[in-house]
C-alpha cells in the first residue's frame, strides 16, 4: 500500500475501514498454473527421497545426530522449490541456525511454557527477516528447541550440519537435471 492509499484509508469511517478489511480476505485472481511435466515431479521426488534418505542413514547407521523434523520441510523447498529465494543456501542454512538459536535461547532462559514456544518462533522469524535469511521450516526448528528442551548443542548438530548436508546434497542432485540450477546465489 503506497502512502497515498494509507492516507485515505485513514480518512475511512470505522465501517469503511472493516468493509476494506474483510474484502481484503477475498484475495485476487490465481495466476494461471503452468503446468509441470511428469519427469519434474519424479524429480523432485527421488532428489527429496535421496537428500532425506542420506541424512536419515547417517542418523541410523552412523549415530549422527542429524534428524530434525524442519529438515523435513527443506526438503521440499530444495527439491521441488529450488529456484525460490527461501531455498537457497543462505536461506536455509542461516534460517536454520539463527532459528535453532532463538529457540535455544528462550528455553534456556524462560523454559519449556506454551508461551515461550510462540516467543522463540516470533524471535525467529525476526532475527531471519532482520538477516534477510527467511526460511520458512526454521520456525519448526525454534519450536522444536523449546519443545523438547534443548541445549546449545543443538544448534550445531542436528540443526547447522544438516542444513549444510541438505545444501550441498540438493546443489549435487539438482544439478543433476539440465533445466535446473541450483544455487542460484550462495550469499
Amino acid at each position: 500500500m503506497d502512502r497515498l492509499d494509507a492516507q485515505k484509508q485513514r480518512n475511512l469511517s470505522f465501517s469503511q475501514r472493516a468493509l476494506v478489511y474483510f474484502q481484503k480476505m477475498r484475495g485476487g485472481s490465481c495466476p494461471a498454473c503452468q503446468p509441470v511435466c511428469l519427469a519434474s515431479h519424479m524429480f523432485n521426488a527421488v532428489g527429496s527421497f535421496l537428500g532425506m534418505g542420506f541424512i536419515c542413514l547417517l542418523n541410523f547407521y552412523y549415530h549422527i545426530p542429524l534428524l530434525v523434523p524442519s529438515l523435513g520441510a527443506s526438503a521440499v523447498l530444495l527439491f521441488a522449490a529450488c529456484h525460490v529465494p527461501m531455498a537457497q543456501p543462505r536461506n536455509v542454512v542461516g534460517g536454520h541456525i539463527l532459528s535453532a538459536a532463538a529457540g535455544v535461547l528462550v528455553y534456556q532462559l524462560l523454559g519449556h511454557r506454551w508461551w515461550t514456544i510462540a516467543l522463540a518462533v516470533t524471535l525467529a522469524i525476526l532475527l531471519m527477516n532482520l538477516s534477510n535469511t527467511l526460511h520458512p521450516p526454521g520456525g519448526a526448528t525454534a519450536f522444536v528447541a523449546v519443545y523438547t528442551g534443548q541445549g546449545v548443542g543443538y544448534i550445531f548438530s542436528p540443526v547447522a550440519l544438516g542444513a549444510i548436508i541438505l545444501v550441498i546434497l540438493a546443489a549435487l542432485i539438482n544439478n543433476c537435471s539440465p533445466k535446473r540450477k541450483y544455487p542460484t546465489f550462495w550469499f
